[in-house]
């Protein structure tokens, strides 16, 4: 089978899937760790980027759409802090929770139940096309979870990595000429030269997860946090053996066949598809950063209310966040917009990073 397809089951078959079987995963007791472990900062200084939107949009009624909430931590962290900081802004509000999986959708509504009507958790974007709100849809590490093909570099050309089932009934991988459309019009895009034997990852289904988004918008936005490259530093020839990974205890593996539902699945992200994905829908980029840079320019108003008295504690989680050698440089941010009327600053700047 397609990888994609496996990669889907391996994570979210219910009752099977890694995703679909527990809350556990993230965090210092879990698999692997991301900014909401770190504690509430990082929502906190999300919460103030979406009321700068808020501003910008006319303080009208509004909604943020999170993808890909695990189990609603992060939603509560920015509605306390939106709470707190501007009650008018969280009363025009409408937090939406996109969850396909029913065990995250009541761990995220016991999560949330003090936020009552404010919070929806539906399956899909797709059930607010008929009621679309100016807003916001974002997810902190949802991009590298979606389903990827893996590819391979033999004789002058790409061929495809699909899934087979051996005769001792073990998954292995199979190499066989590259028949999807899709994934036929996605590796023309990838510009070598590559060694023999070269291994990628590439995905395809962007496009078609963004469109239900734009649909539930007006003239709004996205934001995502991930970790990964422009295409150029993605596809570099050095990165020989691409970006797929596993992860289980804070170990990091490199064989996605071997216990599958057992562990997390992942690969970077290519920005520059996301970008020009994003693009079919109507979007720009209009911000490309590191996570350090990106929340050390939403937290400036915060670090200069600390008035020389910084709390220890939050002060830990900023540098956490935002250190270079740690979550800064680990993660990046990438910001588009669907509104036509919005200047982007540094556009040929932007397009020049993301190899546009």
């Amino acid at each position: 089978m397609p990888f994609p397809e496996f990669m889907a089951a391996a994570l979210y078959q219910p009752g099977l899937g890694y995703y679909a079987r527990e809350t556990g995963q993230v965090g210092r007791d879990g698999d692997f760790f991301t900014s909401v472990s770190v504690g509430p900062l990082f929502g906190r200084l999300l919460a103030r980027r979406f009321l700068a939107e808020w501003e910008i949009i006319g303080r009208k009624p509004w909604r943020i759409i999170e993808c890909g909430a695990h189990d609603g931590t992060l939603a509560r962290d920015i509605l306390d802090e939106l709470r707190i900081l501007s009650p008018v802004a969280l009363e025009s509000l409408e937090y939406v929770i996109c969850e396909p999986l029913a065990g995250l959708r009541a761990a995220q509504a016991k999560r949330l139940e003090s936020h009552g009507e404010t919070v929806r958790i539906l399956d899909d974007a797709a059930e607010l096309a008929d009621s679309p709100l100016p807003g916001i849809a974002f997810g902190n590490e949802l991009l590298d979870a979606l389903p990827f093909h893996v590819i391979e570099w033999q004789d002058g050309r790409w061929r495809e990595c699909r899934v087979l089932l051996d005769a001792d009934e073990r998954f292995d991988w199979s190499l066989v000429e590259i028949s999807d459309p899709a994934l036929e019009t996605a590796v023309a895009g990838i510009s070598g030269p590559f060694p023999e034997g070269y291994r990628t990852e590439v995905r395809t289904g962007y496009e078609a997860f963004f469109a239900p988004l734009r649909r539930a918008l007006l003239d709004g936005m996205m934001i995502w946090f991930d970790y990964g490259f422009a295409r150029p530093d993605y596809y570099h020839p050095a990165r020989h053996q691409g970006t797929l990974r596993t992860f289980a205890s804070h170990r990091a593996g490199d064989s996605p066949l071997l216990a599958p539902g057992e562990t997390d699945i992942t690969a970077h992200v290519d920005f520059t598809a996301v970008a020009m994905e994003a693009g079919k829908t109507g979007a720009r980029p209009e911000r490309f950063r590191n996570q350090g840079t990106w929340l050390t320019e939403i937290a400036r108003d915060w670090l200069l209310g600390q008035d020389g008295q910084p709390q220890p504690e939050l002060m830990r989680q900023f540098r956490t966040l935002t250190h270079p050698a740690q979550l800064g440089g680990q993660f990046h941010v990438i910001e588009l917009t669907w509104d036509p009327s919005r200047p982007i600053a540094d556009a040929a700047q932007l397009a020049h990073r993301l190899a546009l």
